[in-house]
């Protein structure tokens, strides 16, 4: 059977203050200027580095507690080294997780508490 869906377009996450999100994912993480930025109308877009998946930012409706039990995962060459240039830059990170054989990933949080992943290839077996 064929899917009705062919891949992800863009994954929303929610962020109390859309300025301080824009300068985070712009300056922080590196995504660049937006691809859209119209905050009047509760949306930022970011390109993520690859064809496919860009993040957009939105405010939250209602009460709001940051995201961790759904997460963005981002591509990395290496973990070690995004979780050293994100703690230089401040960002809370724990410590790069290797899942022989399958992935070597990481977490780390926005300026909001929401929960974000980075992921490489896994680490050789020792």
């Amino acid at each position: 059977m064929m899917s009705l869906f062919q891949g992800i377009n863009v994954v929303s996450i929610t962020v109390t203050d859309l300025d301080k999100g824009r300068a985070f994912y712009r300056d922080v993480l590196g995504f660049g200027e937006p691809v859209y930025d119209l905050p009047e109308m509760g949306w930022i877009e970011f390109k993520t580095g690859s064809t496919a998946g860009n993040i957009s930012l939105v405010p939250p409706e209602g009460e709001w507690q940051p995201s961790n039990s759904t997460s963005i995962v981002l591509n990395t060459p290496d973990c070690t080294a995004a979780v050293q240039a994100l703690r230089a830059k401040g960002v809370r990170c724990d410590d790069p997780v290797n899942v022989p054989g399958m992935v070597n990933y990481f977490s780390f949080y926005d300026p909001f508490g929401n929960r974000l992943q980075g992921c490489s290839e896994p680490l050789p077996a020792e």
